[in-house]
């Protein structure tokens, strides 16, 4: 396993990670989270320079801090989530992005979630686009509730592209929109945009906040409170796959009823 995390951290140092942030970032990868006394020992580092190193890998973005001291946790974030920050650091190179992507399956591959639940918040327009940053990190079809005139002015000129990277990542999505010119607007770019989308009744079913329910998290997007949630849950994601499924199955009959009546 030694030498198994050695040859990650060298890849690290080669996209501009110090010594002592790749030995972190590994070794709380392999632990999935820790506190600083736990994951200071598996890197070899003392417990005060856990604390300045972790602490910038939280502004890098890479991981992320739970509980108060004395049983604060660190937990690593996605690996996708090195892509982001290599994105925003304008002086990295774009070989240093590409060679990123080549190393993301085997990060991934020692990158363990925690078996506890986990409930995170974002606030305000920076925080929904984190949120759907994320969702792009899937490895199934996103299952999703959406009511797009509510997406459009939440995020303005955000979806567009969003919807072409997602495209590009081979993310399909499923989604049951409210009916409305803007929905039908959208469903007509359906082939393009890698969704299969149903239409349900605007007075019955109109919902605000969004909903995407893929791997083993939940994602919801409240467009009016400028707040995105993240939950990572098999057991909860598993259950919102079931319901979901039914509510698809019944909206493919209201579906029909829409569209026939609109011809």
């Amino acid at each position: 396993m030694a030498e198994f995390n050695s040859n990650f951290e060298r890849a690290l140092l080669e996209l501009g990670f110090n010594k002592k942030e790749a030995s972190v970032y590994v070794s709380l990868l392999s632990l999935g989270r820790g506190t600083v006394s736990e994951i200071a020992k598996r890197a070899g580092i003392n417990r005060t320079s856990g604390y300045d190193i972790l602490n910038s890998l939280v502004l890098k973005g890479l991981i992320s801090i739970s509980g108060k001291e004395p049983k604060q946790e660190y937990r690593c974030e996605n690996p996708d989530k090195l892509i982001s920050y290599l994105n925003k650091d304008i002086e990295k190179k774009e070989v240093n992005l590409r060679y990123a992507e080549v190393l993301l399956p085997e990060l991934r591959s020692i990158y363990k979630v925690g078996s506890r639940p986990q409930v995170k918040f974002y606030e305000g327009e920076e925080g929904l686009r984190e949120v759907y940053e994320d969702t792009l990190s899937s490895s199934e079809t996103i299952r999703a509730y959406a009511a797009v005139d509510d997406v459009n002015r939440g995020i303005p000129n955000y979806f567009p592209k969003y919807y072409k990277r997602r495209a590009a990542k081979n993310i399909s999505i499923r989604a049951i929109f409210p009916d409305t010119e803007v929905a039908r607007e959208r469903a007509s770019l359906d082939k393009l945009e890698k969704r299969e989308s149903l239409l349900v009744p605007y007075d019955k079913y109109n919902f605000t906040p969004e909903i995407n329910i893929y791997d083993n998290k939940v994602m919801i997007a409240s467009w009016r409170e400028k707040l995105g949630i993240i939950i990572e849950s098999e057991e909860i994601a598993d259950a919102m796959k079931k319901i979901y499924e039914l509510a698809w199955g019944s909206a493919k009959e209201l579906d029909k009823d829409i569209r026939s009546n609109k011809k």
